[in-house]
């Protein structure tokens, strides 16, 4: 258990609430900066991960914007992505979508430092704007492509960029052993949530398809899905991977981890609203999965879930596990906004606060206004134990984003 947890006292939060750890985001971060120490790899935050911009300075090495970190830049999936980054991150700005329309690109180029494309096509189609910008700013854009080694390492369909059917990257049959003139940069993305094992064996793949092409690049990009900062990860195995493809290709290695950087660094506060009587207790909470943890619908993911037993917080059991059973779900009128069946000491009360563990990534970026539910708060717990709230939603979110 994480050893600010004894510090947060969930009466004391807003309900809901996203709550950020900033000592486990400083943890993380400097696991990070050991593997750009040891090799010569730079890090980037995935925005599209976790996008907490309060927090940035933790996390950024941009000085001009109170940087005191050790992360490079951002990774952006998206024009918006590229202007939080570019304003309130700071260094190097990388962007890649599935596809940029004429107004994307109009808006990105004074954005970022990388554009990396999914298809020749596209690249063909934005190279004269392109280099006519970089000729006219002085600003010279990197451009990449990405690629597909048809190498799957995802469990999880609906997360695994090399399925069967995939929109993302260039297939190796597709791809001309010259990279094209104003390409200086390959892109690869593989892995979601996995070791340096699924690492290896992926460049093994993507060697063997695009070597020819590796040997042209002034850089190369390992894209996300590096769980670098879980405790079991091999640190060592990334580090030898990362050196062996420098000396072979020397070629600048990034990466772009978005749950590595804030892997188990926030939780989400919750209080009981009713316990409803059906085929098992229901307990109806203040939040939803639906609109504010979705991946539990999606993946499908199970969150740990802590509550006060004894004056001590303590995990929810398994179903059957502990002396009473449960269903957790959330307050939107979707039928299967269900988080889970979990099991307690004792029966659970109206007004008692419950915490869902590893909130600060993909959850806070995904939420939405469904129903009109309102977004939850989001606050920092500090390394001395205070708590800040950062920001609180309200009406005016959930119009404003309608018309």
């Amino acid at each position: 258990m994480n050893h600010l947890l004894p510090l947060l006292d969930p009466a004391r939060v807003p309900s809901p609430c996203f709550v950020l750890d900033e000592a486990r985001l400083l943890a993380n971060a400097a696991i990070l900066n050991s593997v750009q120490e040891r090799t010569h790899a730079r890090i980037l935050l995935a925005l599209k991960g976790y996008a907490a911009w309060a927090t940035f300075p933790l996390l950024s090495r941009d000085a001009a914007r109170g940087g005191h970190g050790p992360l490079y830049g951002t990774c952006a999936s998206s024009v918006d992505e590229a202007r939080l980054g570019r304003e309130e991150f700071g260094g190097e700005v990388h962007a890649f979508a599935a596809g940029w329309s004429d107004a994307d690109m109009d808006e990105l180029l004074p954005l970022a430092d990388h554009i990396v494309f999914n298809s020749l096509a596209q690249w063909e189609h934005f190279r004269p704007r392109i280099q006519a910008y970089s000729r006219q700013s002085g600003r010279p854009v990197a451009c990449g492509l990405r690629v597909n080694p048809e190498h799957s390492e995802g469990a999880v369909a609906i997360y695994n960029p090399c399925s069967p059917g995939s929109r993302l990257g260039i297939r190796p049959r597709h791809m001309p052993e010259r990279l094209p003139d104003g390409i200086s940069g390959l892109h690869f993305h593989t892995l979601c949530e996995q070791g340096a094992d699924a690492l290896e064996r992926t460049l093994q793949a993507v060697e063997r398809h695009f070597g020819a092409q590796l040997a042209q690049c002034r850089w190369i990009n390992f894209g996300g899905g590096h769980h670098i900062t879980r405790a079991d990860y091999d640190v060592d195995l990334l580090c030898r991977c990362i050196d062996s493809m420098e000396r072979t290709y020397g070629a600048q290695i990034y990466l772009e981890p978005g749950e590595a950087v804030a892997l188990d660094a926030g939780w989400l506060t919750a209080t009981v609203l009713d316990v409803v009587e059906a085929d098992m207790p229901i307990a109806i909470l203040d939040t939803s999965a639906a609109c504010h943890m979705p991946d539990v619908l999606e993946m499908p993911y199970r969150p740990r879930v802590l509550a006060r037993e004894a004056g001590e917080l303590a995990q929810a059991g398994e179903a059957g596990e502990k002396a009473w059973t449960c269903r957790l779900a959330g307050k939107s009128c979707l039928a299967g906004d269900v988080i889970g069946d979990y099991s307690f000491a004792a029966p659970l009360a109206v007004g008692q606060r419950l915490i869902f563990c590893d909130m600060a990534i993909y959850s806070m970026v995904k939420t939405t206004t469904f129903n009109g539910l309102r977004l939850p708060g989001i606050g920092l717990l500090r390394s001395d134990g205070d708590f800040r709230l950062l920001h609180a939603f309200g009406y005016e979110d959930f119009r404003n984003r309608l018309s």
